[in-house]
């Protein structure tokens, strides 16, 4: 494993120096926040648990600040950028930082968005990443379809996106990124981020993600049970028996697939498990 004394973090000023030397202006457009405090990297990899024999999917590296966190464990980290001017100095930040450690890291100037497994120099284990807050969930979503080797991952979004990552049937924020989440595997809140340690500040709060890759339930193919859940929650609002008379083909159908499935047609999407929504899918075959 590297010695801590090998690899130096960035601070406050590290940041705003290489940001100015790249005249990179942080946009919203690519939810360009950047971590500037050390101790909050620490953080996020201990609550990561990377190890030495880890090979991390990094989404967003930006300036590098999380990456030599990474890096500093020992890990082989592959980072996907979609900036290319971040893409391209990030190895030269590793090299002036992490003496020793370069030859550990890979940088691809990519979208994770349109990212497939032969595009990757390695079979990740882990996925360690700063999603931007617009496309969070469906980065995530795409890349563990994508990426089967993805066993676990800790990312960092907005409180409320993490809020509904973790949501359990019968909260009022379960619904569609829940549910196709629980598809995957178990997601959970393990903490809060404060603004103070981004540049530029955000105008929200952020959270920490855990997520845990677990067999999908038994039973109709992904893209089958998917859409059953897009369809429940297309109108939340309305009884179950109403919302899915579309994806059925009528009212009367889906009484009848909800009441095979041992699903009440007067309940609403937010009530149901994964494992309720693959037997309702199941009917539909």
């Amino acid at each position: 494993m590297v010695e801590p004394s090998e690899t130096a973090l960035l601070g406050p000023s590290e940041i705003r120096g290489l940001a100015d030397e790249l005249r990179i202006r942080p946009t919203k457009k690519l939810g360009q926040n950047f971590v500037h405090d050390p101790n909050t990297v620490r953080r996020i990899v201990e609550l990561a648990g990377v190890g030495g024999t880890d090979v991390v999917l990094e989404v967003g590296p930006g300036l590098g600040s999380l990456t030599l966190g990474l890096l500093g464990t020992g890990a082989r980290v592959v980072a996907v950028e979609v900036d290319p001017v971040l893409a391209t100095r990030l190895p030269d930040t590793v090299r002036r930082q992490a003496p020793g450690a370069s030859g550990r890291l890979s940088v691809l100037a990519a979208d994770a968005l349109r990212l497939a497994a032969e595009d990757l120099p390695e079979r990740p284990s882990v996925l360690v990443a700063n999603l931007p807050y617009n496309v969070a969930v469906p980065v995530l979503l795409h890349l563990l379809a994508e990426l089967t080797s993805l066993g676990r991952g800790l990312v960092m979004v907005q409180t409320e996106v993490a809020d509904r990552m973790a949501a359990g049937p019968g909260s009022r924020v379960y619904g569609v990124p829940s549910a196709k989440l629980a598809w995957y595997g178990r997601a959970r809140k393990v903490a809060a981020v404060p603004r103070s340690v981004f540049w530029p500040v955000p105008n929200v709060d952020s959270s920490l993600v855990a997520f845990e890759r677990a067999a999908p339930p038994a039973g109709p193919d992904r893209d089958t049970v998917f859409a059953a859940v897009d369809a429940a929650f297309a109108q939340r609002r309305k009884t179950l028996r109403a919302a899915l008379a579309g994806w059925a083909g009528s009212s009367a159908r889906a009484e009848a697939l909800l009441t095979a499935a041992g699903i009440d047609p007067r309940t609403r999407g937010e009530q149901l498990t994964i494992h309720d929504f693959t037997r309702l899918a199941a009917g539909d075959v």
